[in-house]
């Protein structure tokens, strides 16, 4: 099975190949030769997703999924969320972004967040979509380069270390991303049996 994952991020990329079985053959948008930015002008992280895989279904005529993913403090009443990846601006850099983010919650007893990723996933002229959560808190400093995006700051719950100290195996078996891509997998497992 042939399946493009919309993204360009090169990161999210290998983290998701690392998780999908070797009897799908991922994609990326650069091997269909896809280098247009798709926009993201939904409100929400499963209307990022769907219009991302949209795209490329409609553009391409391929099966397709993509994922939409954001960061969820309480503190800050679910912010940054939608706009995660470009929190401290359109340039989404992530030390930035993970900069302002500290600066907003200086101070803060409840450091408690969640991420979300939300992955649209287009088949066969049918739609799907799996979502994948995990709950933790945002730490006074960044530790630890592993990883991506705001990994050095969030440390799971169950934890004493940020997704960015850990090890790929371990965060990818309990991160909000490799949740939502193992369901992905399971409901892609059971459509090719």
């Amino acid at each position: 099975m042939k399946l493009v994952f919309a993204t360009h991020n090169d990161h999210k990329l290998k983290e998701v190949q690392q998780l999908l079985p070797k009897s799908i053959a991922l994609l990326s948008l650069k091997d269909i030769k896809c280098f247009d930015e798709i926009p993201e002008t939904g409100a929400t992280l499963e209307e990022n997703a769907k219009i991302k895989a949209d795209y490329v279904t409609k553009t391409y005529g391929l099966d397709c999924f993509s994922d939409d993913t954001g960061l969820l403090v309480d503190a800050l009443n679910g912010q940054p969320g939608v706009y995660s990846a470009r929190y401290a601006g359109e340039q989404k850099s992530a030390k930035d972004n993970m900069a302002k983010l500290l600066t907003e919650l200086k101070g803060a007893n409840n450091r408690s967040a969640y991420f979300k990723t939300v992955v649209h996933l287009n088949l066969q002229g049918e739609s799907y979509t799996f979502e994948g959560v995990v709950e933790g808190e945002i730490t006074i400093n960044a530790h630890g380069n592993g990883g991506f995006g705001y990994d050095p700051i969030f440390k799971p719950n169950g934890f004493d270390k940020t997704f960015g100290e850990l090890p790929a195996d371990t965060k990818n078996a309990i991160s909000h991303r490799g949740r939502a891509i193992q369901k992905l997998v399971g409901f892609l497992k059971k459509k090719a049996s």
